[in-house]
């Protein structure tokens, strides 16, 4: 298989409310609204989060009514505490605070409209004891 992008997506029951959060809280640029699907680009081209009305009949039957669970994504920005407080002055709830992991990332948590985590992420340096411990040798 030849990927030439990736697209996440998930059944949600507000495609307009959905799609408002990621492109004007979060930031994502829309590439695709229609009523029952939308789509917002995830950073580089051809990456992308899409959202599709429960229910719809593009999605096989047996699934249509499912609900979200256990999704997050994971999102890489420069600075993670200016936008945890970019999207705390916005009245989004953090998850979790920002917190600096050892093995080099300084990230935070966030849901969306529909319970999905996005993990947001700069990374940093990881702790140098626990890279000697753990990556491989350069």
């Amino acid at each position: 298989m030849q990927v030439k992008g990736f697209g996440a997506g998930y059944l949600v029951g507000d495609v307009a409310a959905t799609t408002r959060f990621y492109a004007d809280v979060i930031g994502l640029p829309v590439t695709v609204e229609l009523d029952w699907f939308a789509s917002v680009n995830a950073g580089a081209p051809g990456f992308e989060i899409s959202f599709v009305q429960r229910g719809h009949e593009s999605i096989p039957p047996g699934y249509r009514a499912q609900e979200v669970s256990g999704l997050s994504f994971g999102l890489v920005v420069e600075d993670a505490h200016a936008e945890a407080k970019r999207l705390e002055e916005a009245g989004v709830e953090l998850v979790a605070p920002v917190v600096d992991e050892v093995y080099g990332q300084r990230h935070f948590y966030v849901a969306d409209p529909n319970g999905v985590l996005l993990d947001v992420i700069e990374m940093i340096a990881p702790d140098p004891e626990w890279a000697a411990a753990n990556l491989p040798a350069s």
